[in-house]
């Protein structure tokens, strides 16, 4: 059977089903819910993005191409699929086109013709042998989708590795380990025991023999985080050798409905609370992971049982605070560029003690990791974290180099830069990695000495409210200056404006779904009660101008 043929048998065993449209969103995935057609819906997408995978391949001259099947924080009855490029990084935006090109194409004549049209436009070269690696989360549609995958890659000579189950900045480290093996760029062993291993290593090293406070509890959301945590520990020094104590909770995978169900990150975040699960007594840590662990948040429990968030944007200002301390103390101060990136979700109280009290630059972009890694590489040192607690530091070569060759001058300076050096290997700098964050986060915290209360009291964070609403169309929202404000409908910003003026400290906006016909509505004020008020506000008014 020639390529051409086998192309086309495979399609027509996926077809795309009549009515449906997918999109490629903003470097996360397609993604549509499966609720009412589990296996259907998504099939003929994710046959198609093998092809992608495999043009793609081709086009890097044969470089390795991730594809990870995950719907993330999403529902156990939705999927997705979402490929990474050679050095871990998102699928290159220009490419987004072409994946909702050929997942669109309406039948097997028009994907051929897709496809073939995609490898003349870039001149591909048929000799060169495509590579792809492949992995999913725990979700019940998983091997289904990943049966489509491969017949994708089959049908096009693709030479592909399964990585089975692994959460997905896993997949993103091994894609980029395997990509520069060999080179002066290796980024380490391409094994998920080796991410063990370099994690591990670099925990112990950062440490530098400072002792934990306590125990941190961390929820899984039944999702892959939770056996994946658990195999991380294995490689960490146990508490009885002063290593830290982690309690997982919500690891549940033998159960697929109960993904991300009143638990998990973004659970956490949008309803303000703890999961129902959790059974934390007052000032201990807590963590909770979303379904594919790229993304984490903290919380605990006031003395007075009071719920305290610790989001994404205490993990971005504790970083950058954390790091800049390090650099000064390693008399790097002056030699190494430290700057923050953030969303329009990131409270406004955060903006303002990362400009005002760490005297750093803060940038903001619209939301997205493609858009916020892409600002975080113009720094040396960027940090970018997303208020749902997705998000990592970007090292520079020029930070790396630096830190390198740098020859410190006392002992403080040599404890400092080692360090320093130990963060590079620890920071997951491919994608957002909710392990490696958690690692991360738990060192400041220790050479701090602080608990979670001492953390929330750098700044105080204005009352903040994130309401989803469905919408029967999300295209119709279009969202400009970092997505704070809305284009069209025309007239429904000067409504929220009006809104927000009512409000001391009032600041709301509304923003379209990537993956799902829905509109999330953020609200902050001077006091709860006002927050809340304002984003129910604003929501009516999106429920009011979306029919």
């Amino acid at each position: 059977m020639t390529r051409t043929d086998a192309i086309l048998a495979g399609s027509a065993k996926y077809p795309k089903p009549t009515g449906s449209v997918f999109q490629y969103v903003s470097n996360e995935s397609v993604r549509r819910s499966s609720l009412k057609y589990p296996r259907d819906l998504l099939d003929s997408v994710v046959y198609r993005v093998g092809l992608l995978a495999c043009l793609r391949s081709r086009k890097l001259n044969g470089q390795i191409i991730g594809v990870m099947i995950t719907a993330s924080h999403n529902p156990p009855d939705d999927n997705g699929v979402k490929l990474v490029d050679p050095m871990g990084e998102m699928l290159e935006s220009s490419w987004e086109a072409h994946a909702t090109t050929l997942a669109n194409a309406i039948d097997d004549n028009a994907l051929l013709q897709a496809y073939t049209q995609i490898a003349e436009d870039f001149k591909l070269k048929p000799e060169v042998q495509p590579r792809v690696v492949y992995a999913r989360d725990t979700r019940a549609s998983g091997p289904h989708l990943v049966a489509a995958l491969v017949e994708a890659l089959n049908a096009t000579d693709t030479q592909s590795t399964d990585y089975k189950i692994l959460t997905t900045p896993q997949l993103h480290y091994l894609t980029r380990c395997l990509n520069t093996k060999g080179t002066q760029y290796e980024y380490g062993k391409p094994t998920e025991q080796g991410y063990y291993e370099k994690l591990a290593a670099a925990f112990t090293t950062a440490m530098q023999g400072k002792s934990f406070s306590g125990s941190v509890t961390v929820d899984c959301a039944n999702g892959v985080g939770g056996p994946k945590l658990a195999e991380l520990i294995k490689y960490l020094p146990s508490p009885s050798e002063g290593g830290l104590e982690i309690k997982v909770v919500n690891d549940d995978v033998v159960q697929p409905d109960r993904l991300n169900h009143l638990c998990g990150a973004d659970f956490v975040k949008t309803n303000q609370r703890a999961p129902p699960s959790s059974a934390a007594a007052p000032l201990v840590r807590c963590a909770s992971l979303d379904g594919d662990a790229d993304r984490i948040v903290y919380y605990f429990l006031d003395s007075d049982s009071t719920f305290r968030l610790l989001d994404g944007d205490r993990i971005a200002t504790l970083a950058a605070l954390f790091i800049g301390d390090l650099a000064r103390a390693a008399g790097l101060g002056e030699k190494l560029q430290v700057g923050v990136v953030q969303t329009a979700y990131a409270n406004g109280a955060s903006t303002a003690y990362v400009t005002n009290d760490l005297q750093l630059p803060v940038v903001c972009t619209s939301t997205g990791v493609k858009h916020l890694h892409h600002a975080a590489t113009k720094f040396e040192v960027g940090v970018y974290f997303e208020a749902n607690g997705h998000g990592t530091v970007v090292f520079s070569d020029l930070a790396l180099k630096r830190l390198g060759k740098y020859e410190p001058r006392s002992p403080a300076q040599s404890s400092a830069l080692n360090t320093l050096r130990a963060l590079t290997a620890l920071i997951n700098q491919t994608v957002g990695d909710a392990l490696s964050d958690l690692l991360l986060v738990e060192v400041i915290l220790a050479h701090k000495g602080w608990g979670p209360k001492e953390w929330e009291q750098t700044y105080t964070d204005l009352p903040n409210r994130l309401v989803r609403v469905e919408v029967k169309d999300r295209n119709i929202f279009k969202a400009v200056d970092a997505e704070r404000r809305l284009e069209k409908p025309e007239g429904v910003q000067a409504m929220i404006d009006s809104l927000v003026g009512k409000y001391k400290q009032g600041r709301a906006f509304a923003r379209a779904s990537g993956t799902e016909d829905a509109v999330r509505v953020y609200a902050e004020a001077g006091t709860r009660g006002e927050a809340d008020d304002l984003a129910a506000k604003v929501a009516g008014v999106v429920r009011q101008v979306s029919g």
